[in-house]
């Protein structure tokens, strides 16, 4: 086959690829790894979203493979080194859905800030409790990003034209940055002396070894007493049991997360039952335009890939290349 979709993937840009091309859709594939590598051995390039995980040995159980087009932006699902080695391009469309996501973040913010659900919920029961509704303003506030990437730089400027101070930790950035210019945030050295000096802190970081659980009890008790938490990145970024215990005992005000460290979550009985915490299912990219612009990119590349040109929205490199016997690329 030319391409395997592992997930429920539907767009109009992949039905255009099932013209031209021999395209195999299973949704549930991802749930089965003996049936997922038996496909993949026969599969030129293969789609996939969150669910499905690529690793060193399925990826070696597929000699024809070319290109991994992840509908998406994190990779931490994707043994890219493995990738790599194999000589498989793999495709994301890291720009396709940083507005929708650094939107939804943005949205969380003043959902929590002003209690929005809260509200919401009070006045469908009936009630018209003005008083417990009572939020804070943004303005004068100050906001810790911790991430300036994409998503991040645009948090930080929405939360700029809201009158909100904003200090940035990422190990990444230089003080003369342009992101730093561009909007006008403040770089701190070390992440703990960030959240201290935050209201509001927003999550803008990839999976990864370092990062797992970055976000624990210390980093929580870190925070200034009375602060609010929002995660649009990695669930694996935050040990939810300590999120939790902050929570509980008051230390932090509230919290919203778009992503969870198991999705969705094999049990629901400790921040689903909290007034001020806000889950919404991941949907960070999932806008009429982010999809649209995401399943393009991917689609686009795949076509590319597959009549021998080079894909333009690459992570690793744009064509595919001999295995690499020695190791990574």
């Amino acid at each position: 086959m030319d391409i395997l979709i592992t997930e429920e993937l539907d767009s109009p840009a992949i039905d255009g690829l099932a013209r031209k091309y021999s395209v195999v859709r299973d949704g549930t594939m991802w749930r089965e790894p003996a049936r997922l590598g038996e496909a993949l051995g026969q599969a030129r390039i293969v789609f996939i979203r969150n669910q499905t995980r690529l690793t060193g040995a399925l990826l070696a159980s597929a000699p024809l493979l070319i290109g991994i087009g992840r509908v998406g932006v994190g990779l931490d699902n994707i043994d890219l080194e493995a990738a790599s080695a194999r000589g498989v391009v793999v495709v994301a469309p890291l720009d396709a859905n940083a507005t929708s996501v650094a939107e939804l973040t943005v949205g969380l913010m003043l959902a929590l800030a002003r209690k929005i659900p809260y509200a919401d919920r009070s006045v469908k029961a009936g009630a018209w409790d003005r008083k417990s509704c009572t939020g804070v303003e943004l303005a004068g506030k100050t906001l810790a990003l911790c991430g300036l990437g994409r998503i991040g730089r645009r948090v930080a400027l929405a939360a700029g034209a809201m009158g909100m101070r904003r200090v940035v930790f990422d190990p990444f950035l230089k003080p003369d940055s342009p992101a730093l210019i561009e909007t006008g945030a403040r770089l701190f050295a070390d992440l703990d002396s960030a959240l201290k000096a935050a209201d509001f802190v927003t999550i803008h970081l990839p999976l990864t070894a370092q990062t797992r659980h970055l976000f624990n009890s210390t980093r929580f008790a870190a925070m200034r007493r009375g602060a609010c938490f929002i995660n649009t990145s990695r669930g694996g970024v935050v040990d939810e049991s300590a999120l939790l215990l902050a929570l509980r005992n008051g230390h932090l005000a509230g919290a919203a997360l778009d992503v969870r460290e198991i999705e969705p979550p094999a049990v629901r009985e400790g921040l689903e039952q909290l007034d001020n915490v806000i889950l919404t299912p991941h949907i960070g990219a999932f806008t009429h335009e982010a999809q649209a612009r995401t399943f393009e990119a991917v689609c686009s590349d795949a076509d590319r890939l597959l009549s021998g040109q080079a894909a333009q929205h690459f992570v690793n490199f744009p064509q595919p290349r001999p295995i690499n016997t020695g190791g990574s690329d």
